[in-house]
């Protein structure tokens, strides 16, 4: 097991953060990131945990909600902080900046550890900063992203710790990781006292971003019928398949189905596919060939009739 970086360890000194977003980030992975923070300071009754928000030229960063977030300077101005955050959303390719890249390179090495949450971990490898690190980075862009980044151990927890290095997949995996920090510098009471305050229970960093829905909520059959669709959407089976799979006939999981989604497997199973298509066509430069046959689509063609079906227009005229 790889040693984590000083902030995660017992101290009674406060710790500042400085929070690099940019814009088209997520107000969400904002507010998972520093109020679990400002709610550990309320219950310890003293500044514990300090924080500013940059941005790359200093300006308010427009968020994903159409709010903007006000900013302390530009990324300058993170200097002197412990560590460093990058909380990246959409258009990373396009608001990371080659300048913004080279300054990221040239300041890591002045703060105790460095972060990405969501689309972070892109702006970090782009900087050469994960490089030799375990890392994860958001479920939709894991497969991209490693490869892109061979040189990068690219997993699909929801946050990891690696040495100087913490990445999470998103704003919940962000708050389970602040949790985890507060847990570790000011002991296990004080992070529950601060996830009842959210009502929420802290995951571990190793469970997957992405689990079947619980069996209360849904049949078991019919979550491992749907946890098989979701890891072939490249290649997908036929619902008879599926059925015979999960140990059902055709006829019994399509009454379960029914009544637990009010929908087909198979109606259900080509919403998975063309969910997957539209993501790839509004946040990657992919080919629509490309996108077609990662979607289990025998051509673009094919594609394009199916996602206008649903969406009322083509991939081509959405992107």
């Amino acid at each position: 097991m790889s040693i984590s970086a000083p902030i995660f360890a017992p101290a009674r000194s406060p710790l500042t953060l400085a929070l690099l977003v940019l814009p088209q980030a997520s107000i969400l992975e904002v507010a998972s990131t520093l109020d679990p923070l400002r709610s550990a300071n309320r219950h310890l009754g003293h500044e514990a945990y300090r924080w500013r928000v940059v941005t790359p030229d200093g300006a308010a960063a427009p968020l994903t909600c159409g709010l903007e977030l006000p900013s302390h300077g530009p990324l300058t101005a993170a200097e002197g902080a412990d560590a460093l955050i990058a909380i990246v959303g959409f258009r990373q390719s396009e608001v990371a900046t080659p300048q913004l890249i080279r300054d990221l390179n040239r300041l890591a090495p002045r703060f105790q550890a460095v972060g990405g949450i969501d689309a972070g971990p892109w702006v970090l490898a782009r900087a050469g900063l994960l490089n030799g690190y375990r890392a994860t980075v958001h479920w939709e862009d894991l497969e991209d992203f490693a490869a892109a980044h061979p040189q990068i151990d690219t997993q699909p927890d929801r946050w990891i710790i690696d040495r100087n290095r913490f990445t999470a997949g998103g704003a919940a995996p962000a708050a389970d990781l602040m949790l985890h920090l507060i847990a570790q510098r000011h002991g296990q009471a004080l992070a529950r006292q601060v996830a009842q305050s959210f009502l929420t229970t802290p995951r571990p960093g190793h469970e997957p971003q992405v689990l079947a829905p619980a069996p209360a909520l849904l049949d078991p059959r019919v979550a491992a019928a749907i946890a098989r669709m979701e890891t072939r959407l490249d290649a997908p089976e036929t619902a008879a398949q599926t059925a015979r799979a999960v140990g059902l006939s055709p006829r019994r999981l399509e009454t379960l189905f029914a009544q637990g989604l009010q929908t087909t497997p198979a109606a259900h199973a080509l919403s998975l596919r063309l969910a997957a298509a539209r993501r790839l066509v509004t946040d990657t430069r992919h080919p629509l060939a490309e996108i077609a046959l990662r979607t289990g689509f025998s051509s673009p063609s094919a594609l394009s009739r199916a996602f206008k079906a649903k969406y009322g227009t083509s991939p081509s005229a959405l992107r």
